[in-house]
């Protein structure tokens, strides 16, 4: 698939979905046509649809240039679709799996919307969520330094210097290629073990305050000598502070159990 088509592919699902999860327009206003290309009218419903999704706003609470602009946008697309219909792009697989993707994500927002609206959190599932979250966060968090190489060897040769009593800081900012750190010799600050890459974290949690690793500490981004500098305990966030993140995973969980009710009912046969 070429850039361009992924990008207008992108956008226009990005567009739509964010639309759905706008209040629709009255009915009423539906069949009023704001634009006729080669016959084919384009509703006051679709326009406001899209300009929702563009622009975040219904068209009243736009300027009339702005309506305008975005009028001229549509048309164009409008435009485009309909050479898609008459050179056969629209009936390639490829097209038709894009189409098939974004009507699946726009439903799902729509239905989304429609059995959620009646259903609003209550200060107990929050509360609920938060201490689960909070239970899942680790107790501490660390302060650590290292010297990031491209080989073992090179580890290796590092850690017998810091074991002759070498400074971790002036070799780091010897031979670090960690831009981000070696001019601060190797420090990288306060962290919790998921901000980093498994190996590292795993390393870090086993060694003691002031301790260097005995062994170099291979990552995706080459090999480590890390020092252990401090810990802390991790406070964990204000729940008002993450009220409305909180209120998004309740939400996001009461429809997936409805999503599983379906889904229960479904008959589905998989080809893989």
């Amino acid at each position: 698939m070429h850039a361009t088509r992924r990008v207008l592919a992108a956008m226009a699902i990005a567009a739509l979905g964010a639309a759905c999860a706008q209040k629709a327009p009255d009915p009423a206003a539906a069949d009023k046509s704001v634009a006729t290309v080669d016959g084919k009218s384009i509703s006051s419903n679709t326009f406001g649809q899209y300009v929702k999704g563009a622009a975040s706003k219904p068209p009243e609470d736009l300027t009339p240039e702005q309506r305008g602009q975005l009028l001229d946008n549509l048309v164009r697309a409008e435009v485009v679709a309909q050479e898609a219909e008459k050179n056969g792009t629209a009936t390639k697989s490829e097209t038709r799996a894009l189409l098939d993707m974004a009507r699946l994500q726009i439903l799902q927002r729509a239905v989304a919307e429609q059995y959620l609206k009646d259903r609003p959190n209550s200060d107990p599932e929050l509360r609920a969520e938060y201490d689960l979250r909070i239970a899942q966060l680790p107790k501490l968090r660390y302060r650590a330094s290292h010297i990031l190489v491209g080989s073992e060897d090179a580890a290796k040769q590092l850690i017998a210097q810091l074991q002759k009593g070498a400074s971790f800081e002036q070799l780091a900012r010897a031979n670090s290629t960690d831009a981000g750190s070696k001019d601060k010799g190797g420090d990288l600050n306060w962290f919790t073990p998921e901000a980093m890459t498994p190996p590292f974290a795993e390393a870090v949690q086993k060694l003691k305050k002031g301790e260097t690793t005995a062994a170099p500490v291979k990552t995706e981004f080459g090999w480590h000598v890390i020092r252990l500098t401090d810990t802390a305990d991790n406070p964990p966030p204000p729940f008002e502070s993450v009220k409305d993140r909180l209120g998004q995973m309740v939400q996001e969980k009461k429809f997936s159990a409805y999503v599983d009710t379906l889904l229960a009912k479904a008959k589905v046969t998989k080809t893989p």
